[in-house]
């Protein structure tokens, strides 16, 4: 029996302690021959892991600290504390390792820095300079490490270009979904009319930043409502300050009164689910993603969706969609007339689209994790 090591030094928020958290929920690592598993991570993340027999936590006090001091422990002291806890093998999660342990296995999770043309979005700002670091630090540790992980044939294709050939092995898990964002299909609500009491209720859940055109959407609803469609729109996420000024300045242009254009803000990740269950339309316009779980959670909940074709979009939505460019506002109206207009359209894209999104759970995916991991030590 072997010990694996998790790296999740800069695992702090967000999907990478979501993941992390469902794959130790979901693992059964003795399967496939670990009979311990040590991570290493800031007590924040580690108090929200799930308490395990085979499980051991461990609070360097750096990780608690900035990235600096984060960064500086993995790079001089993790290889080390790996070898005094007798792991067999490395799992980074992160992406970016700087050690001398081997074997490693890494782990893809951010487009932004292998996309130029998205990355052009940040010009002049800081946040390039840090995906431009991330670009580089990860190409290095994906070239060197015995096993890398991808969430999407997408994402493995677009980041083996960017990095030249890979000396490891890959593989594509992609990540689970929570059971309460699936609802049985209301055809009842699929099929019904929409007025100017009881309008289409379109959502978009999602961050606004430059890669997600919030501000092109607006702009698709407006001219729709100009031709009579009974629309009003419900933007939720938190938001990236350049970018929500761009939302504010569509906002103020086409719904000056506020009557139809609603942004939220961030709502609790936990109540989410009601948020697609109040929905008859669910918008994705993102133009850069690994693997889009939001997507996922809008599948799931049996919408009907109107989807950006760009990324790995299509390989997740498959024919379950209605897809528009989403850096054009007269297709994005196109693809969300032709949804509003058509019931059995919205039936048949619904029905598609939730049998699509069974495939992806936390189970699967961490099944497939260990016993890749597990192959590393055995190779």
């Amino acid at each position: 029996m072997s010990t694996l090591g998790i790296d999740a030094s800069n695992i702090r928020g967000g999907g990478g302690v979501t993941h992390l958290i469902e794959l130790l929920a979901a693992a059964r690592p003795e399967e496939v021959g670990f009979e311990r598993v040590v991570v290493w991570a800031g007590q924040q993340t580690l108090n929200q892991l799930p308490n395990r027999d085979w499980l051991s936590k461990i609070n360097p006090a750096a990780l608690n600290k900035g990235f600096l001091q984060r960064t500086w422990w993995q790079r001089f002291y993790l290889s080390r504390s790996a070898r005094q806890e007798h792991c067999d093998v490395l799992f980074v999660p992160g992406g970016s390792f700087a050690g001398d342990f081997r074997p490693i296995i890494t782990m893809s999770q951010n487009m932004l820095p292998f996309e130029w043309s998205e990355l052009m979005r940040y010009r002049f700002s800081a946040k390039i300079v840090k995906f431009l670091m991330l670009r580089f630090t990860q190409s290095q540790s994906f070239k060197s490490a015995d096993g890398i992980i991808f969430l999407t044939e997408y994402a493995r294709l677009a980041v083996s270009n960017a990095t030249g050939a890979l000396s490891g092995s890959t593989t594509v898990i992609p990540h689970g979904l929570a059971s309460r964002f699936y609802r049985e299909v209301d055809l009842g609500r699929v099929h019904r009319e929409y007025t100017a009491q009881e309008p289409c209720r379109l959502l978009y859940v999602s961050i606004v930043d430059l890669y997600k055109h919030q501000w092109q959407l607006v702009e698709a609803v407006h001219i729709l409502r100009g031709k009579g469609l009974h629309l009003e729109l419900v933007m939720i996420g938190p938001a990236f300050s350049p970018a929500l000024a761009q939302l504010n300045q569509a906002l103020l242009q086409f719904d000056p009164e506020g009557n139809w254009a609603y942004y939220r803000g961030s709502v609790d990740y936990d109540t989410l689910h009601i948020e697609y269950a109040n929905a008859d339309i669910g918008i994705f316009a993102s133009s850069c993603e690994n693997l889009p779980i939001i997507l996922l959670e809008t599948m799931a909940s049996g919408l009907p969706i109107a989807c950006s074709d760009r990324g790995p979009m299509p390989e997740v939505l498959g024919a379950g969609g209605v897809y528009f460019d989403p850096e054009n506002s007269n297709d994005i109206a196109s693809s969300i007339e032709q949804l509003a207009t058509s019931p059995e359209l919205r039936e048949e894209k619904v029905k598609l689209s939730q049998k699509l999104c069974k495939d992806y759970s936390w189970l699967r995916c961490a099944k497939e994790t260990f016993s890749f991991i597990a192959a590393a030590v055995r190779g």
